[in-house]
This record gives C-alpha cells, structure tokens and sequence, in this order.
C-alpha cells in the first residue's frame, strides 16, 4: 500500500497538489523537489533504503527535497558532469561542484549526480555516472560547502563545493554506473508536477475575467471590448490543452510506461500557455498590474522561470525534434 501511495504521489495526485499551491496564488517550487527526488529513491532504491528513508519521508521527518545534476561548467549537458565519486576502502570519496540546487538549506537529504567513471573510459558519455543519497546534514562542513545563490524569485537555490566528502557504500542508489538512466526517470517525474504548476495560468485568467468584469472605463467593463477578451479568451485554450497533456503524461508516469516524450511536450505547453496567461493578465490590468497589492508582478516572474528551468524550452525542441521527429541530433 505505501508504494502504491507513493507511486500515485509522484504524478497524478502530486500533480493535482502542485496545480492547487500555485492556482491559490502560492508557489509549489517550495515543495515540489520532495516528490520527484523522493519518486528517485522508491523507483530505484534498495529494499533497505526504501525502509530507512521512505517511512520517514512519509511522516515528514525527513525531506529529501534537493537534487544535486547542474554544473557550473556544463549547465544542461548532464553527461560531462566533473564531479567525481572514487570508491575506496568501502567508502565514495566526492570531489566536484554543482550550481542552482534548489532548497539544499532546507532539505535533509539529496540525490547527488557524481561521475565514477571518467568519460574517457566508457563506450557513451551517458554511462559511467552513479546517484547517491547524501545526508546534508551530516556533510555540511565535513566535505560539503553550501552557498546561497540570491535570485528574483521563490526558489531557493545554492552553489555546492564538495571536498573529498566520504559517501558510503550503501549510500549508492541502483548500479553503479547506471545513474544517468535513474536520473531521466525523475526528471520525468519532475516535468510532469512543473506542468501542474504551470497550470496556475488559470489563476491569471481567473484575475485577468475578474478585473476585466469590474473594471470601468468610457462608462462600459473594459471586457466587454473584443481587444481585451480575445486574449484572455486564447490564454484559456492554450492552459486548457496544456492540462490535458499533462493528465495523459501523469497517466503514462503513473502506468510505468515510457512518457518521456510527453512529460517534456506537457511541460513546454504549459510553461508557455502560464507565461501568455500571464502577459494577459498584466496587461489587462494595465498599471496596476505592477502593484504589489494585486500580486501579480509577483506571479509574472515566478511564472517566467518554467521557461528556462527546470529544463529550457529549447532543449525541449531538440529533445523532440531528436527522439519523436528522428531528426539530426542539433548538439
């Protein structure tokens, strides 16, 4: 039953949590990483670890909100990572450093992305790399450094330098060299709960009909003018397919069934949709939009990041040009 539950928390009903944080005006990206990391752990696990960490993780006692893949030198490309993991006396010796780890300050432990193989001695670039669990806590200060990245909006985020932090063996998530095929699993986990997120252009269009009902210009509500109803009327339809896209990705993650593909498209459309819902919904309300009391600046810029983070839209496009086209690979 307590795989079952935590199976459906990591897409649909998860999904259906992210979606209502953000739809009620907060911010799910407090929140979401608790999830998908944790949707890491129970898909690839050891029995052994799922019982020392999935219980407590259930009860709230521990949070496992942080994953550790970005690289200052290597962003997006994940299969040139430089932090290394060297086995020794029964022990993985880290030495590396990663950049834009979300909630690391306030998480107690992370999924570590770390190379054990150097690239030079591997047949793809995509193996030879190995996830870990890492306890923050205990590392802090004994081989891990963690420094706050200040940004303009709700997510937290750190750089992280590891210095010969001693991992242990029973630590290793799965085989070892097979993390990056882990790691995609949850990222598809990932896309789908920021598509949900996402879903949150309803709460501009919400505002953007609610004001455009009320507000009085040229003795008439300014949405009774084709120029302003149009756009919020667009916005609707795109956040609309967007969700449907993202029910049949959660449906496929939730199914076991191969849903990168979809995962990725459901995330694109809407981030996109949420960021148009969003232009509408400020400029529907004109100057005001940029008040603080309607809080909708605050909203136009968290809603931004979806289209750089987690995963940029271009990549998106190569992903799908590649793998569902059969196009050239761009890169």
């Amino acid at each position: 039953m307590r795989q079952l539950l935590f199976g459906l928390l990591a897409s649909t009903a998860a999904s259906v949590i992210m979606e209502e944080i953000n739809r009620s005006g907060g911010n799910s990206g407090a929140v979401h990483g608790q999830i998908y990391n944790m949707s890491t752990l129970l898909r690839n696990g050891s029995q052994a670890q799922k019982e020392k960490y999935l219980p407590a993780i259930a009860a709230g006692k521990l949070r496992i909100q942080s994953m550790g893949v970005t690289e200052p030198a290597t962003g997006t490309d994940t299969t040139k990572i430089k932090t290394a993991a060297v086995k020794k006396d029964g022990r993985y010796i880290v030495n590396g450093q990663k950049v834009w780890i979300s909630r690391a300050l306030h998480s107690d432990l992370m999924i570590l992305l770390a190379r054990t193989t150097p690239i030079t001695e591997v047949k793809k670039k995509s193996e030879g790399m190995s996830i870990f669990i890492v306890d923050i806590r205990q590392a802090t200060g004994h081989g891990l450094t963690v420094r706050p990245i200040p940004n303009m909006v709700n997510q937290e985020t750190h750089e992280l330098f590891f210095g010969n932090l001693k991992i242990p063996e029973e630590n290793l998530i799965g085989e070892e060299g097979k993390g990056f095929k882990y790691i995609l699993d949850g990222l598809n986990a990932e896309r789908t709960l920021i598509a949900a997120e996402c879903v949150d252009g309803y709460w501009f269009i919400d505002r953007a009909t609610k004001y455009a009902n009320e507000r009085v210009v040229f003795d008439r509500p300014i949405g009774r003018n084709q120029g302003v109803q149009f756009p919020i009327a667009e916005a609707y339809i795109e956040v609309e397919a967007a969700n449907l896209m993202r029910f049949e990705a959660c449906r496929l993650f939730d199914a076991y069934q191969p849903c990168g593909g979809l995962a990725n498209m459901a995330k694109y459309l809407a981030a996109k949709a949420s960021w148009e819902a969003a232009n509408v919904c400020l400029q529907t309300h004109g100057g005001f939009g940029f008040s603080n009391e309607y809080d909708i600046e605050r909203k136009f810029r968290e809603t931004r990041l979806y289209q750089v983070a987690p995963i940029s839209t271009n990549l998106i496009l190569a992903y799908v040009a590649e793998h569902l086209l059969g196009l050239p690979r761009s890169f």
